[in-house]
């Protein structure tokens, strides 16, 4: 890694519709997973920071939440780390379906993205689900509502185009040192990442039947020798959601430990004992002060504290 005169290094948030793949393209452009995947909207709920270093600089991406209208204090919270952080930035990426339809969601956003004099960088995600000859309509139909610095189309899960999309963020960033050491891939603790990768599991194995209201409390992780042992928590809002995560038997509570150890098991490069357990607390999304106790805290939001 380099310090010269030559060397960028800026921050970059990743913005967009849940769902519109933000979590993938970050994991896929850092080469490594830190920020959990699901089919379900609203998965990512704190800005995780994650850090690419090159030859050339170094860019910080920020995975915010996605920006929509909100329902509860979580929602808020959501929204108000999502829209702060855009001005804080250097660059804008704003991930959008590779469709010409631009609903009342995208305008929500370009309204935002209109206050603002960061520049943004249109990405078009999953351009791996339609025809090439396509891809043009697209740029042309959102071309027309903003300015746009550059529109680059990628798929974020075949890793296409993602060479040229971050030759085009340096473009934008200002010269600079290193914030980051070369090895430092996030700033997120290890604990919220694990919580995270548990989260993310019991999302994906639950499917449909449980909403957003499940968050993970690490109690306690403990290393001896080779071995980490970790307590959790899983937190949902009603008796009947606790049924569901436990399962007939146990069973789901086993299937969500034994899909998240071998994950957690590569981030800490040892073995894991992991011991899970399930808690009611009831509206929890509404409630500061539980909301601060699973780490959404809102004065999290400042970049350069």
């Amino acid at each position: 890694m380099s310090n010269d005169a030559s060397f960028k290094s800026g921050f970059v948030t990743l913005i967009g519709r849940p769902n519109v793949g933000k979590s993938t393209l970050m994991n896929h452009l850092i080469g490594q997973k830190i920020a959990i995947t699901s089919n379900k909207p609203q998965t990512t709920r704190n800005r995780i920071q994650t850090v690419l270093t090159l030859e050339e600089g170094q860019i910080v991406f920020l995975d915010t939440p996605g920006i929509h209208k909100a329902k509860n204090k979580l929602g808020d919270y959501m929204v108000n780390v999502a829209e702060h952080t855009l001005n804080e930035v250097d660059v804008i990426l704003w991930l959008v379906e590779p469709t010409t339809f631009i609903g009342a969601g995208e305008r929500y956003i370009i309204e935002q993205l209109k206050k603002t004099k960061t520049p943004v960088i249109l990405v078009i995600n999953k351009t791996d689900t339609v025809k090439k000859d396509e891809i043009l309509t697209f740029i042309d139909a959102y071309r027309k509502e903003l300015d746009f610095q550059e529109i680059v189309p990628v798929s974020a899960l075949k890793g296409d185009n993602t060479d040229t999309l971050i030759q085009c963020i340096l473009k934008y960033l200002p010269y600079g040192p290193a914030f980051y050491d070369e090895d430092t891939i996030t700033d997120q603790p290890m604990r919220q990442i694990v919580a995270e990768l548990i989260r993310e599991k019991a999302l994906r194995l639950l499917e449909e039947e449980i909403p957003h209201g499940v968050a993970v409390s690490i109690e306690s992780m403990k290393q001896r020798k080779k071995i980490c042992d970790i307590e959790a928590t899983i937190i949902c809002e009603k008796d009947s959601h606790k049924g569901i995560i436990i399962g007939k038997g146990g069973q789901m509570l086993k299937k969500i430990g034994s899909t998240a150890r071998p994950e957690i098991e590569d981030l800490l490069e040892m073995h894991v004992n992991l011991q899970l357990w399930v808690k009611v607390k009831k509206d929890w999304r509404d409630s500061d002060f539980l909301l601060k106790n699973f780490g959404y805290n809102p004065k999290d939001i400042d970049l350069h504290e």
